[in-house]
């Protein structure tokens, strides 16, 4: 199971992560996202456990627990979803008067 885990301490490391999860059963990996141009924390991450009855335990105790005064929030992590090019406002420039 892939679990989401958010509002981490910007000091976690990768192995904080897994060690927090390692109580609860197997963790095939563990990963703090980090910002690429500063390499700092984005106060996120995610974990994957192979066991879902182990990640389900994990998620229901470690969802709102305290780690350096921040409460993290951990879910189950849903599928990315698809972007599409360009973004933001499509505007349409025609004579419509508002």
């Amino acid at each position: 199971m892939n679990i989401y885990v958010s509002n981490l301490s910007f000091n976690m490391e990768d192995a904080d992560l897994k060690e927090f999860f390692a109580t609860y059963g197997e963790v095939t990996s563990a990963k703090v996202i980090m910002d690429k141009f500063t390499n700092r924390s984005k106060g996120f991450g995610f974990v994957e456990m192979p066991d879902d009855t182990a990640a389900q335990k994990a998620i229901q105790e470690l969802n709102g627990s305290q780690v350096d005064g921040r409460a993290m929030n951990v879910t189950v992590a849903r599928p990315r979803e698809e972007r599409t090019g360009g973004g933001g406002n499509k505007r349409s420039f025609s004579n419509n008067k508002w």
